[in-house]
């Protein structure tokens, strides 16, 4: 588990930690990097961020941005492996202490008041207002955050997905009449390679063998596939629906072309 980030009476005792860059930042914040950046009211640095989210000595949540994204990115791979690793960051590092957490956090630190919104700034900034704290995107019922997470699902657990198309789905292949708006989501991610979008709204990342894990977001769907397989669309206008698209003789040269201009972690 993460450790507190200091001893005394001020420590930030962390709780989770994420990364905000062009290549991997929390989808659920938006359909890019600079939307992602905006939901946390930060400029859109090429070099990113890190997040760390944590309450302080009387239970309030808050969320601390690093400059620092190599120290959070290590933090969350040793987290990820089981080990222990004390996230401290170093203060001449620190480009925001935003109040609240932009992301549902499960779990609490031990011994403090239960996680709250801590109370308002009396004396907010010269010449701005004090900004609500920060809280999750609405899951609870189906739009672009929801759309995303389904998106989210699918990339991380591509096998299972990819098993229900063998079995029990049909899927239809570019050139057929596809359903209904997935011809539009195809011809939208097609323009992309005409007019690059935003850092983020085409992120590539590693799969098995050669082949690629493509996510392609754009204004109201999103779509996953692997280079070498098939695609999967999900709509805001299509609630809870995940589309499958074949290899047909169009996608495999889509998806190539999109894996080229894509944003990939370093």
């Amino acid at each position: 588990m993460p450790a507190s980030e200091e001893s005394d009476d001020d420590a930030l005792y962390v709780l989770t930690a994420v990364v905000l860059t062009p290549a991997r930042f929390p989808s659920v914040l938006g359909d890019d990097y600079p939307e992602a950046c905006a939901a946390l009211g930060l400029a859109p640095h090429e070099a990113g961020y890190g997040l760390v989210l944590g309450q302080d000595g009387d239970g309030a949540r808050w969320t601390v941005v690093t400059e620092d994204v190599s120290l959070v990115a290590c933090a969350i791979a040793a987290w990820d492996c089981g080990m222990e690793y004390g996230l401290a960051v170093d203060d001449r590092t620190v480009v925001a202490s935003l109040p609240g957490w932009p992301l549902a956090v499960a779990v609490a630190a031990p011994g403090v008041p239960a996680p709250h919104d801590p109370a308002p700034d009396p004396e907010p900034a010269a010449g701005g207002a004090a900004r609500p704290p920060l809280a999750p995107p609405d899951t609870g019922r189906w739009g672009p955050a929801q759309r995303r997470l389904g998106a989210d699902e699918i990339a991380l657990r591509w096998a299972v997905w990819r098993g229900q198309v063998d079995s029990d789905v049909t899927f239809v292949a570019p050139g057929e009449k596809p359903h209904g708006g997935v011809r539009r989501v195809l011809e939208e991610a097609r323009g992309y390679l005409k007019a690059p979008p935003p850092p983020g709204r085409v992120r590539s990342a590693f799969a098995s063998g050669d082949a690629r894990t493509l996510r392609a977001d754009g204004p109201g769907w999103s779509i996953v596939a692997r280079t070498d397989d098939i695609a999967f669309v999900l709509m805001d206008d299509a609630p809870g629906e995940v589309l499958p698209v074949g290899r047909g003789p169009e996608l495999p040269a889509l998806l190539t072309a999109l894996d080229e201009l894509a944003v990939r972690p370093t």
